[in-house]
C-alpha cells in the first residue's frame, strides 16, 4: 500500500546535482522525489537496459506459436521444426542469465 506523502522538504542543491538527479531518476523512470527517496533509504534501484528487446523477442516466439498452433489445429500442418525457436530462447536464457549477473554486481543507476 502506498503511503501518503503529507509533508514537504526543501533544499539548496547546485544545477548540476539537480540535472543529475533527475537525469537518473528519468533513467530509472521514477519522479525525481520517488529517486531521492529511493536512495536516501539506501534502498537498491535496478535498471535493466536490455529488458524492452528482451520482451520484444518473447512476443515474437510467442505470437509464432500461437500460428504453428492454429494451422496444426486447422490440419494444415502435422510437424514442425522448432530448431529456430528454441535457438532464440537459449539465447534469450543467456541475456538473461547475464542481466542478472550485471544486476548482482552493480545494481545502481
Amino acid at each position: 500500500m502506498k503511503q501518503v506523502k503529507d509533508r514537504n522538504y526543501a533544499f539548496r542543491i547546485t544545477e548540476k546535482d539537480l540535472n543529475t538527479i533527475k537525469r537518473k531518476a528519468n533513467r530509472a523512470k521514477m519522479s525525481v522525489t520517488d529517486y531521492i527517496t529511493e536512495s536516501a533509504l539506501e534502498k537498491k534501484i535496478i535498471i535493466i537496459d536490455a529488458l524492452p528487446e528482451i520482451v520484444s523477442q518473447l512476443k515474437k516466439i510467442g505470437n509464432n506459436l500461437n500460428q504453428l498452433t492454429m494451422l496444426s489445429h486447422q490440419g494444415v500442418i502435422n510437424t514442425v521444426n522448432l530448431d529456430e525457436t528454441e535457438e532464440s530462447l537459449t539465447e534469450i536464457y543467456w541475456k538473461i542469465n547475464e542481466l542478472t549477473k550485471v544486476v548482482d554486481s552493480d545494481g545502481g543507476v
